[in-house]
């Protein structure tokens, strides 16, 4: 260990220097991006890893769009998306490609025969490939980035990215090959191989990849939500997940050899309901963190360090956006990214004080606490005007229900203890000046659409 102090930095270990690590690692990502374009294109041929690059690139803004929106609650750094799907397309395509042919023709070589290795290399060899260099990815992220790995949504972001990135590279050899035995074969149209292919792949089964991995993410996810004194939480719970993933991406490979009908069998048995379970669970931890935020804020605000309507309009999306689009509305871009930021690490805060309530949260709690009001506070000014407003803008109107004889008359029956009728009190109090406890009266904000260009 280099000495502490400037001298220890001057010191220190080159290889741990950020700067060289994050060269390696886009060095090693553009490497296998390389080797990988080239095996795809040498088993395609220039026109199929064309026609198979514009047909696979069509799912990817979706599958990408989609996890991107899980993760609005708390967004995460783009950063670790890129990174992610950089891994999936170029590093683990790599390590599946090289590994799988591998341990096909050593099979095939033991067992003289041909067809059952093939048949083992798809359901038992390239599960536990695939998956296995698809979870280095989240890995990485969970050890190197851990700050910003929090959750579950943040694990079925980075695995699904990750996933879909390998999925990317798989359909274009599956498609390029494709659209060449077409070519040999004179076939074109809808009874073409590619047009059956593009079908099953990117049609039925876009998720498919992104599914298998998400069960890994969930594990690294629950793991991060765990103390950091629980290790064996934090080792088996990313196994247990990475086991889940190998043993669906085993059973979606073999269901080809489970009879004519076995492939669409385990896609309406397994897939379907799996994807389903898994997207409601995805949309539900969201839905939690929002109400750990209406939870945990107020006390903040009691403290000062917030508004009183901002733990409200924190703790729905619908505000939220409403104060980004205000934002920009009435301050420019610059002002909506500086309120995006307060959310984010508005959450942020709201969720490390949850974890420390239950006693999960680090040993730098306190310094990370500190650090995250200081950032809301540095964007409180282009923050605090768009979240009133977003919590007005929002906040349910209140209708009160007049008494059947209106205010201050003497009820028909009076009960046996009933006060003095003096004292009685009526049937509802009169209604809130304002109609809701953070409704105030007209602010000399100009008026807002957020729908005028």
């Amino acid at each position: 260990m280099p000495p502490a102090g400037p001298a220890g930095l001057r010191h220190a270990r080159w290889w741990q220097r950020r700067a060289i690590r994050a060269a390696a690692l886009v060095t090693l990502l553009a490497l296998s991006g390389l080797v990988i374009l080239a095996l795809v294109r040498e088993q395609t041929g220039t026109q199929g890893f064309l026609v198979g690059l514009g047909l696979a690139t069509l799912p990817v803004p979706l599958l990408v769009t989609a996890f991107r929106w899980l993760q609005r609650v708390q967004p995460g750094p783009w950063r670790n998306l890129i990174f992610a799907f950089a891994w999936g397309a170029c590093a683990a395509a790599l390590i599946a490609i090289v590994a799988n042919s591998f341990a096909t023709r050593w099979i095939a070589t033991a067992t003289a025969d041909p067809t059952s290795a093939d048949t083992l290399g798809a359901t038992v060899i390239a599960p536990i490939v695939e998956e296995s260099a698809k979870a280095v990815a989240v890995l990485l992220v969970f050890l190197f980035r851990r700050r910003e790995f929090t959750g579950i949504v943040d694990g079925v972001v980075i695995a699904g990215v990750t996933a879909t990135g390998f999925a990317f590279t798989e359909n274009i050899l599956y498609l390029g090959s494709a659209f060449g035995t077409d070519q040999l074969n004179g076939e074109t149209g809808i009874a073409s191989v590619t047009a059956a292919t593009f079908f099953v792949r990117v049609v039925m089964s876009p998720f498919a990849h992104p599914l298998f991995t998400v069960l890994t993410g969930i594990g690294f996810g629950v793991a991060a939500l765990g103390a950091d004194r629980q290790n064996w939480r934090r080792v088996l719970l990313p196994i247990a997940g990475l086991l889940l993933a190998m043993g669906l991406h085993a059973l979606w490979n073999g269901s080809a050899s489970f009879g004519d009908y076995g492939f669409f069998a385990v896609y309406a048995t397994f897939m379907l309901p799996a994807f389903g379970l898994l997207t409601w669970l995805a949309i539900w931890t969201r839905q939690r963190a929002l109400r750990v935020v209406r939870a945990e804020l107020p006390a903040y605000a009691i403290a000062g360090w917030l508004t009183a309507p901002e733990p409200y309009a924190l703790g729905t999306m619908r505000a939220r956006t409403l104060a980004r689009d205000y934002a920009s509305y009435t301050q420019g871009k610059a002002a909506a990214r500086a309120v995006a930021q307060y959310e984010a690490y508005a959450t942020s805060l709201a969720l490390l004080r949850h974890r420390g309530r239950r006693g999960k949260a680090g040993a730098d709690f306190v310094a990370r606490e500190r650090e995250l009001l200081h950032a809301l506070w540095e964007r409180r000014e282009a923050a605090r005007p768009a979240l009133a407003y977003a919590a007005r803008a929002t906040a349910p109107v209140l209708v009160p229900m007049p008494p059947p004889y209106g205010y201050g008359h003497r009820r028909p029956y009076p009960q046996p203890y009933a006060q003095p009728y003096a004292t009685q009190q009526p049937y509802a109090q009169p209604p809130h000046p304002y109609g809701h406890p953070y409704a105030q009266p007209a602010m000399p904000y100009p008026a807002y659409n957020p729908y005028r260009g």
